[in-house]
C-alpha cells in the first residue's frame, strides 16, 4: 500500500509498505477513506517533535471502514464506518479512568498514531485499543462531517468543556485557524453572551464573518482595546489561546478580566514566561495541556443532530498519490494548480487561506 512516511528531519516521502496486520487482540485494521493534514504533521517534518520516530507513516486525522478486529474488540466490527481518535488509550489506568486519556500510561498511550507508530496518511492503519480509539459514524453523518472528530474537533470540545463557560460570559478565542474554528463551534454550544475571535489573517477573518456572522472579530494590534470595549468586567470572562505565539500568549492574559479562566490549547515552539509582577492581583486560573479525546461519541451525536458542522473547513481535496503537492499547498497556504475533480465547497477560500485539505486514498 502507499504510505506517506517520515524519512528524516525535513523529509517525508510516499513509499510502498505492507498492509498492517493485527498485533494484539485489542487492535483493529481500518481502511482509510478520508484523511487530512494537520499542523502537527509539519512539526514532525521540521523536527519539532523529538518523540516522532523516523520510518513511521504520518497522519492522525482520518476516518475509514473497519476491515478486521482482534478477538478482544467488542465495540466495532468489520464493515463499520468509524472515526479514529488522535490518541490511543488503554481505558484502565488511573488517568484513563479519570478521563485524562492524553496521559494514558500505556507505552502506546497518548499521541502515538502518526508519531510513534504508523498513522493514517496511507490506505490502511492499525489502531491499538480499538474499543477506545474508534467510534461508529451515524448513518446520517458523512465522512467529511466526521473527519475532524478525532483530533481538532475533540480539541475544541475539550477546550470549551474545561473553560467552564457560562451563559453570561464573554469568550475570547485567539486564533481562527482550523483548531480555532473548531473551538468556536464548540463554544457556541455553551451559548455565552458573546464570542470574540482575534485573528491577524484578513482571509480567516472573512471566513468567520461569512460563516458565523454573530461572532465579533478583531486583530491582535487592537485586541486588548476591543475586548475591553465589548466586555463588562474589565476583560473577557474566558480566554482560549489557540494561536501559539509569544504575542498571543501575552495577549491572552492581558485580555482576561480578574479571576478569569485562561485555557491554553496552542502548542509553542519555545517556552513562554508568566510576568507575575505585572499579573499580580488578576488571580487568573490557567488550564493547559493536550486534548483529552474522550468525547468523540458525544461529538458525533451533535454532528448528527446538526449542531456542529466543520465541512466549511475542507477547502481542497487531493488523492493520496498527490500528497506531496497537498503538503506544499497546506504549508504555503496557496491554491493548488489543479485540485481533484471532486471538490469541496470552497466558501471564501483565497490565495492565503487553506483551512484543511482532505486526502482520499483511492
Amino acid at each position: 500500500m502507499l504510505a506517506y512516511t517520515y524519512i528524516e528531519k525535513g523529509k517525508f516521502a510516499l513509499i510502498e509498505k505492507p498492509i498492517p496486520e493485527l498485533q494484539d487482540p485489542r487492535d483493529a485494521i481500518v481502511r482509510v477513506t478520508l484523511g487530512s493534514i494537520c499542523t502537527s504533521d509539519l512539526h514532525i517534518k521540521h523536527g519539532s517533535v523529538p518523540r516522532a520516530v523516523p520510518g513511521i507513516t504520518v497522519g492522525h486525522e482520518m476516518v475509514g471502514i473497519v476491515e478486521k478486529t482482534g478477538t478482544a474488540v467488542h465495540n466495532v466490527k468489520a464493515g463499520d464506518r468509524v472515526t479514529v481518535n488522535v490518541e490511543t488509550f488503554c481505558g484502565d489506568c488511573f488517568f484513563c479512568r479519570h478521563g485524562f486519556v492524553n496521559n494514558c500510561t500505556d507505552p502506546n498511550g497518548g499521541w502515538a498514531l502518526g508519531c510513534r507508530i504508523d498513522g493514517g496518511q496511507a490506505e490502511y492503519v492499525r489502531v491499538p485499543y480499538a474499543d477506545q480509539g474508534l467510534n461508529r459514524i451515524p448513518d446520517n453523518v458523512s465522512d467529511e462531517q466526521a473527519l475532524f472528530v478525532g483530533d481538532i474537533l475533540a480539541t475544541g470540545f475539550w477546550a470549551s468543556r474545561i473553560s467552564e463557560i457560562n451563559p453570561e460570559d464573554t469568550v475570547l478565542i485567539l486564533g481562527a485557524g482550523p483548531t480555532g474554528i473548531c473551538t468556536l463551534l464548540c463554544c457556541r454550544l455553551k451559548q455565552p453572551r458573546r464570542i470574540i475571535v482575534c485573528e491577524k489573517s484578513p482571509e480567516r477573518l472573512r471566513f468567520v464573518h461569512e460563516h458565523y456572522p454573530e461572532v465579533l472579530t478583531c486583530q491582535p494590534e487592537n485586541g486588548k482595546e476591543f475586548v475591553l470595549e465589548h466586555s463588562e468586567h474589565g476583560g473577557a470572562d474566558t480566554v482560549i489561546e489557540v494561536a501559539g505565539s509569544a504575542d498571543s500568549f501575552r495577549l491572552a492574559w492581558e485580555c482576561a478580566r480578574p479571576n478569569a479562566i485562561v485555557t491554553v490549547v496552542a502548542l509553542y515552539d519555545q517556552a513562554q514566561e508568566l510576568p507575575l509582577p505585572e499579573m499580580y492581583g488578576k488571580n487568573l486560573t490557567f488550564k493547559t495541556g493536550g486534548v483529552d479525546g474522550c468525547d468523540c461519541k458525544e461529538i458525533l451525536h451533535l454532528i448528527a443532530e446538526g449542531k456542529i458542522d466543520t465541512t466549511p473547513l475542507i477547502t481542497q481535496r487531493f488523492p493520496l498519490n498527490r500528497i506531496e503537492e497537498a503538503y506544499q499547498v497546506f504549508e504555503n497556504r496557496s491554491l493548488a494548480s489543479r485540485t481533484s475533480s471532486k471538490q469541496a465547497n470552497q466558501g471564501t477560500t483565497g490565495n492565503s487561506l487553506v483551512m484543511k485539505i482532505a486526502i482520499e486514498p483511492a
